[in-house]
């Protein structure tokens, strides 16, 4: 059973900056499309950026491209999202998804993890 364990979320100020990462286990990761989602406050979960099996190809929302940089460790089974240059509108729970193919919805990632807060203050 895949389980994904996110950590490094916090509270910093806007123009900071934080390393998420997301641990997986219980399958091989190396197989694995991995994502991050975010969710604000009232709002849906929303597509934030992911990365292939290999970690070649990579694609960001229009909202975080050039802020933010997903990549993996697949010796490590973990991939990671660093933020920098936050802003207040990044606040959400931010999640980690899994699958085998490439999506950009939440109906494409079958495994989740809990999530990890994120607030950027003003």
């Amino acid at each position: 059973q895949v389980q994904l364990s996110e950590s490094g979320g916090g509270l910093v100020q806007a123009g900071g900056s934080l390393r998420l990462s997301c641990a997986f286990s219980g399958g091989p990761f190396s197989s694995y499309v991995m994502a991050w989602f975010r969710q604000a406050p009232g709002k849906g979960r929303d597509f934030v950026a992911l990365i292939t099996r290999s970690g070649k190809t990579t694609d960001y929302a229009d909202s975080v491209k050039g802020r933010f940089t997903i990549f993996r460790d697949n010796a490590e089974n973990t991939v990671y999202l660093q933020m920098n240059s936050l802003k207040p509108e990044d606040t959400a729970v931010y999640y980690c998804g899994a699958d085998y193919y490439i999506g950009y919805e939440l109906q494409d990632f079958n495994y989740w993890g809990q999530g990890t807060q994120v607030t950027v203050s003003s």
